[in-house]
């Protein structure tokens, strides 16, 4: 009788379907690893593996999660893994049955995603540009805040997420450009316009980077072929490393760091638009979401806005 694979090697195997066939990103593919690794070494301690596990086991992996104090958002993605994970083995005939798919996941209310007010981005950028503007600084202290306010003005701009952000090519600065292509998840191409100020910013961004270019013939920054290069790995700026820097920004903006990241002011381009009477289907599209259920989180900013309209100008509304 042939042994069945190692859960190590099952996983490598539906990571590959993932991102072979779904187009899955590093970003998915990784949190998909951790969430099934966790999984496959609670089922190792109770002597079990993947292709041997039932439904009761599943339960009591689902309950060993609540018991380490998981919220019930994570719990759900565990349970998404775990029936994506089973739905391959079936199809794959790994397993004959899906022990996943009557399984229930966790009663939850879908929160409001936070939101900072346009005037709390507009102080943000007032004060990145005044960063940026600022004299009596070193050259490479002037780069890093270019860079920052050229992130900013380009997200809050066009709702990228942080990821399509960092990776943005450097021809995406170029002068006469009113849209960038982005390249989001899946590996689905969509056109995103550029404002007057995001496409200023970038071009000030640039003229920076090739005037320290002509200074340091061999700046491997400045000869990157991404907008926002790094040293690192990837080869452009981190997520981590922005997300840092914009919290530092919030602080000297006047804002407190915890309500403020890179998704959040995803979220206020959203949010943003709406209020200003932007179609739902619109912003789904700017969003690059594929599904409109995902994009009507956002719908709580539409009911206000047609409460204010009903309250302001019906004839019958109290004055």
């Amino acid at each position: 009788m042939r042994a069945k694979p190692s859960d190590s090697k099952l996983t490598g195997l539906f990571l590959d379907m993932l991102a072979a066939e779904q187009g899955a990103g590093p970003n998915t593919l990784d949190a998909y690893r951790r969430d099934l690794t966790d999984f496959s070494e609670f089922l190792g301690r109770a002597g079990h593996t993947f292709a041997g596990a039932d439904t009761q086991v599943l339960r009591d992996y689902l309950a060993d999660l609540d018991t380490r104090g998981f919220k019930s958002t994570s719990v759900a993605r565990r349970l998404s893994a775990m029936r994506h994970l089973y739905r391959f083995l079936l199809n794959e005939r790994i397993r004959g049955d899906d022990p996943a798919a009557i399984l229930s996941g966790p009663k939850r209310g879908r929160g409001l995603p936070k939101v900072l007010s346009i005037a709390d981005v507009d102080r943000m950028l007032r004060r990145a540009k005044e960063l940026s503007e600022a004299e009596e600084v070193s050259p490479s202290k002037r780069l890093r805040a270019l860079r920052l306010y050229c992130l900013l003005e380009v997200l809050y701009a066009t709702g990228l997420r942080v990821s399509e952000l960092v990776a943005l090519p450097r021809s995406a600065a170029k002068r006469d450009a009113r849209m960038i292509v982005v390249r989001g998840k899946g590996n689905k191409e969509r056109l995103v316009p550029l404002n007057d100020a995001s496409r200023q910013a970038m071009a000030d961004y640039l003229a920076a980077t090739e005037a320290a270019k002509t200074e340091k013939k061999k700046d491997s920054l400045a000869a990157s072929k991404w907008l926002f290069p790094s040293f690192g790995e990837s080869g452009h700026l981190t997520r981590q490393h922005f997300a840092r820097d914009l919290k530092e920004l919030a602080v000297a903006s006047g804002l407190q760091a915890r309500l403020v990241s890179p998704h959040v002011l995803r979220h206020a381009f959203a949010s943003h638009l709406l209020h200003n009477g932007a179609d739902l289907r619109i912003v789904q599209t700017l969003l690059g979401h594929t599904d409109i259920s995902t994009t009507q989180i956002y719908t709580h900013v539409v009911e206000e806005r047609l409460k204010s309209l009903v309250r302001d100008l019906h004839p019958l509304a109290e004055k």
